[in-house]
């Protein structure tokens, strides 16, 4: 989808250091929330395969039950702000700086999700992926057109898909611009929706800079000593600000749209990561004379 000029531009993400000061809590609550989220997901996973199997969209909020309950598990507690689009065919657009973010937008949006490539290859997760009814994206030039040609198909046939344009997840202080080329697919929506997602709690207490790190998984950090460090804790809160549904036919082109969609999406973040009121933004579009063709 990005061009390689696209990933120079891109900042380097690496894992915090060793001496980092976020570890703690309870070795014991750790393991025990790894036996839960083992059973619950070796429960959930034949009902799901049988669901995918019917008609309908039993699958879907299947799907999003077991999600929320992931969630659960971890102590992490879901604050969704927002209404959801109604209709069907919506590509939700979402900031992205942690596996969380996963479960979180799981249990809230009903839609499956576009991720990279190498998670169909992760063991167990790649299952759970699968009966998700996840598409899969690569950085190999070659198969760009067949995977957005996927992903139009999904949503010309009524179906909503979960995005990161951002393309990587981030240390959850900042939001990464969104690459543009990940909105060629906008057009087969009958919306966009723009969707931020924010860990503003750790415990009782609102998270700080220090604190993101718990959360974010970025640069070389490996998904097994991460969900270990975080289920070591008591939990959190995670922050969904649902805004208001775009029509994309309403941009000139898809930059315009990107930029636009970008914008709420990261001032949304800064204000929530600042400790203040959680409120939907409304993304405009440009005047008519201000688009012009790609």
């Amino acid at each position: 989808m990005a061009s390689p000029s696209d990933e120079t531009r891109r900042p380097l993400l690496v894992g915090p250091p060793d001496d980092s000061p976020i570890s703690g809590g309870s070795a014991l609550r750790a393991a025990g929330r790894l036996a839960l989220v083992t059973l619950w997901t070796l429960g959930c996973l034949p009902v799901q395969a049988v669901l995918v199997a019917l008609p309908g969209r039993a699958d879907v909020r299947f799907g999003g039950l077991y999600h929320r309950g992931l969630c659960r598990i971890l102590g992490l507690r879901l604050r969704v702000v927002g209404q959801q689009a109604a209709g069907a065919s919506v590509l939700y657009l979402s900031n992205h700086s942690s596996w969380l973010d996963i479960p979180v937008l799981g249990g809230t949006l009903r839609a499956p999700f576009v991720s990279k490539a190498e998670v169909g290859t992760w063991p167990v997760i790649r299952l759970v992926a699968r009966l998700g009814r996840t598409v899969y994206v690569s950085r190999a030039r070659g198969r760009t057109g067949e995977e957005a040609a996927a992903m139009r198909e999904r949503l010309q046939a009524g179906g909503s898909l979960v995005l990161f344009p951002e393309g990587t997840s981030d240390d959850g202080t900042r939001v990464l611009p969104f690459r543009s080329s990940f909105l060629a697919v906008a057009e087969a929506a009958a919306a966009v929706q723009p969707v931020t997602v924010v860990y503003d709690r750790l415990g009782p207490l609102p998270a700080t800079r220090r604190d993101r790190a718990i959360f974010a998984w970025y640069g070389d950090m490996d998904i097994g000593s991460h969900f270990w460090r975080l289920a070591r804790r008591t939990g959190g809160q995670a922050t969904v600000v649902l805004h208001p549904p775009l029509d994309p036919r309403a941009f000139g082109h898809r930059k315009q749209l990107t930029a636009a969609v970008e914008k709420v999406v990261a001032d949304c973040a800064a204000t929530l990561r600042q400790g203040r009121a959680a409120m939907p933004l409304a993304a405009q579009a440009p005047p008519p004379a201000a688009t012009k063709p790609e």
